[in-house]
């Protein structure tokens, strides 16, 4: 791999400023990226490692380069921008690290066109609103079961272990046709890709355990014509076409795995720590559910779990009064731009009365998100759940005693002590 360069000058004679800038609160980014936002929707700053990349804090000019087919998002370029050094070791974020060999950063998130359109159209007929819709009544009874489960057992319960954490693996298992019972041994791994200690093995261990599920699906396939889950339907669809390699359908269910899980029990932890932190905010929900679905927005947008996404321009672009040169990385700032008051009349401020249209949670452009569909589905049947089954929820401890972390893929609750 060839070394990275700079190859443009800093954007004028001040010091870019050091990015990113770490959280003081695990739902809300740092005030000082804030005042980013408002200082222009362009912004050279310089990472760990002393390169420097653009930060596009600008809502519209945000939206533009990430349907601009002259921006990579190829985590091999050798400017590809990395944001600490322990996300060249996890496999979990490859889509963020320099990394040529194996993982996943070869499917999805992680390639451009023309290859990207060939592995999108093989996964989007099942992402569409009408077939995730099929799975409502299951997803229902996996949240059903886990509320009954931490109503039977009592307060106070931990909400990350007893809901926010099993449930979307369940949903995740549930829709890949993953078998219940070997939930446990998928979960395990699954948290361990986040892990740069562990990451490698977990990969590993992963990659082992799909390629016996599969080549089991594979053999149930060929003898009954069929099997369940998108595992079973892209055997039967494309690998035993020969449109799809093993090995590439394992790719996809890691990416779909990480993509899948993380994000949706840390939109369920924080988000319904800043509910209940925010004054109001749980209580309006819970007078009135039908909310919910507009206010997983606002819950999404005041959250900005994945703060940026990365990026590398493949040709030089004008951006307002500034040229992105041919190789510069980019950052587009989702956070940023979700706190840059283009989006909403009150960006410093949860209001579940007042949604956004078109935040960036889920991404724009090519790689908007494939499973947007189901991540909703889900927060929408979790947070109704939680909201009319437990109107009374409030905290256990002191929000200072909750403990968390961000390794600057996105911010995570260990634990949520709450009661009822």
């Amino acid at each position: 791999m060839s070394q990275p360069t700079e190859t443009s000058p800093p954007g004028g004679p001040e010091e870019p400023t050091h990015y990113p800038r770490p959280r003081a609160c695990p739902y809300r980014p740092s005030p000082e990226l804030r005042e980013l936002a408002r200082s222009g929707p362009l912004t050279k700053v310089r990472l760990y490692d002393g390169r420097t990349a653009w930060l596009v804090t600008g809502y519209e000019e945000a939206r533009a380069l990430l349907a601009d087919e002259r921006v990579s998002s190829r985590s091999d370029h050798p400017n590809h921008p990395v944001l600490a050094e322990s996300h060249l070791h996890m496999r979990a974020t490859r889509e963020m690290a320099q990394e040529q060999e194996g993982g996943f950063a070869g499917v999805l998130f992680g390639v451009d066109p023309p290859e990207h359109t060939r592995q999108r159209r093989i996964l989007l007929p099942s992402f569409t609103t009408r077939r995730i819709g099929t799975h409502r009544d299951e997803i229902q009874q996996i949240v059903d079961e886990h509320i009954d489960l931490m109503l039977r057992e009592g307060p106070p319960a931990d909400l990350v272990t007893a809901f926010a954490r099993p449930v979307p693996m369940m949903v995740i298992c549930a829709f890949l046709g993953v078998p219940y019972q070997e939930r446990a041994r998928f979960e395990e791994h699954a948290r361990e890709l986040f892990d740069p200690t562990r990451a490698e093995r977990a990969q590993q261990e992963l990659t082992d355990y799909l390629t016996d599920l599969i080549t089991d699906k594979l053999a149930r396939s060929a003898e009954s014509g069929t099997t369940d889950g998108l595992l079973g339907k892209l055997i039967r669809d494309h690998v035993r076409t020969g449109g799809l390699a093993v090995g590439e359908l394992i790719e996809f269910t890691l990416a779909i795995l990480v993509a899948g899980t993380v994000t949706s029990t840390q939109t369920i932890a924080l988000g319904t720590l800043a509910l209940l932190e925010e004054p109001g905010q749980f209580a309006a929900l819970a007078a009135e559910p039908a909310l919910i679905p507009g206010a997983l927005d606002e819950i999404m947008r005041y959250l900005s779990l994945v703060e940026q996404l990365a990026r590398v321009a493949l040709t030089d672009i004008a951006v307002g009064d500034e040229v992105i040169r041919a190789g510069d990385g980019i950052l587009i700032g989702f956070a940023a731009a979700h706190f840059g008051g283009d989006l909403t009349t009150h960006p410093d401020e949860l209001d579940v009365r007042r949604p956004p249209s078109g935040h960036f949670a889920f991404s724009h452009g090519i790689h908007h998100c494939l499973g947007h569909n189901l991540a909703r589905l889900q927060l929408e049947i979790a947070f109704h759940a939680l909201v009319t089954r437990l109107p009374g929820l409030c905290l256990a401890e002191p929000v200072d005693r909750i403990p968390w972390y961000d390794d600057l893929t996105l911010p995570r609750l260990l634990t949520l002590p709450v009661s009822w």
